[in-house]
């Protein structure tokens, strides 16, 4: 059986990422490197009455201690989990940028990461005690404070941030060459950052909001900004997905999955082009028609059929 892969993946190594400004690099935490293997063997028995041996997704409780105070509990593949409880901590508003953020050390003997920040979060029990249930697969909360900041979240203009019919096909076609966890063993979400048709960042997770948590992580860390980038989920785009990506800057947001309502109404609200059931070719574009640029394929030739008779 071929080694397994590892969930999270950079077009680029590590140190070749984008140079923070030097304010950012004085500021940036001290983060574990606790990163575990995401797969587990067993054995199965098929249709066929046959043993054999496959690889399943590892999945382990992380919970999240917010300067000694328990937040919450999110179950992950551990692929980089530092980068996954700094971005959860972003996107709920609970810190507003790496600067707040002192050290996120994980033990995974304990189930632990242990965040400190450097002034505290002011009126953490409050600000976390109206939550939304929505329809995530992973633990996925939003905050009701969210949803009062998003209009405070400008995305750049069409005229700065649309993408071509060509770019989307592109992008599509790298994703499917991707190796991947899912491919392997199944049972996870992948999510991905691309400027344009280039892969920049892709993780796999067990639930579509920690990926994408994982890249607003790294994102931060590294001061990259959203406002020229596409997001890639293969999960359906609900409106805690919509802010997410509102809460990263980016305007164009593309899912293999389906678009629900509330995702919808989200995304016109904000300007966001959503991409809905985008696999090869196919494609629907349902909200932000304005950035994108159409280049629609020819039909294909219809067989005309003609009744004849004998005379």
């Amino acid at each position: 059986m071929s080694t397994p892969l590892h969930p999270w993946r950079l077009a680029q190594p590590e140190d070749a990422a984008p140079a923070a400004s030097p304010t950012v690099q004085a500021l940036r935490p001290q983060l574990s490197a606790a990163s575990v293997s995401p797969l587990h063997e067993i054995e199965v028995v098929d249709e066929y009455g046959e043993r054999r041996r496959i690889f399943i997704p590892l999945e382990r409780p992380l919970t999240v201690y917010v300067d000694r105070r328990e937040l919450v509990t999110l179950m992950t593949l551990g692929a980089r989990p530092e980068l996954l409880v700094l971005g959860y901590l972003l996107n709920q508003g609970l810190v507003d940028g790496v600067h707040a953020v002192a050290s996120i050390q994980v033990d995974w003997e304990v189930g632990a990461a242990a965040v400190v920040t450097h002034a505290g979060v002011a009126d953490l029990e409050a600000r976390t005690a109206h939550r939304v249930v929505t329809t995530g697969c992973g633990q996925g909360t939003v905050y009701g404070e969210l949803l009062s900041r998003l209009e405070g979240l400008p995305l750049p203009p069409p005229s700065q941030a649309r993408i071509r019919q060509s770019t989307l096909r592109a992008l599509l076609e790298v994703i499917r060459a991707q190796d991947s966890i899912h491919r392997r063993a199944g049972s996870v979400h992948g999510c991905a950052l691309f400027r344009g048709a280039e892969l920049l960042a892709f993780v796999e997770d067990v639930g579509r909001h920690n990926a994408v948590d994982t890249i607003a992580g790294w994102m931060a860390l590294h001061e990259v900004h959203g406002g020229d980038k596409v997001f890639y989920t293969t999960g359906r785009l609900t409106s805690e997905m919509v802010m997410k990506a509102a809460h990263m800057g980016i305007p164009i947001v593309v899912s293999r999955n389906g678009v629900t309502q509330m995702g919808h109404a989200l995304a016109s609200k904000l300007g966001m082009a959503l991409f809905g059931r985008a696999a090869n070719r196919h494609f629907l574009c349902c909200s932000g028609f304005e950035r994108f640029d159409a280049e629609p394929l020819p039909p294909s030739a219809t067989m005309r059929v003609v009744a004849g008779g004998d005379g």
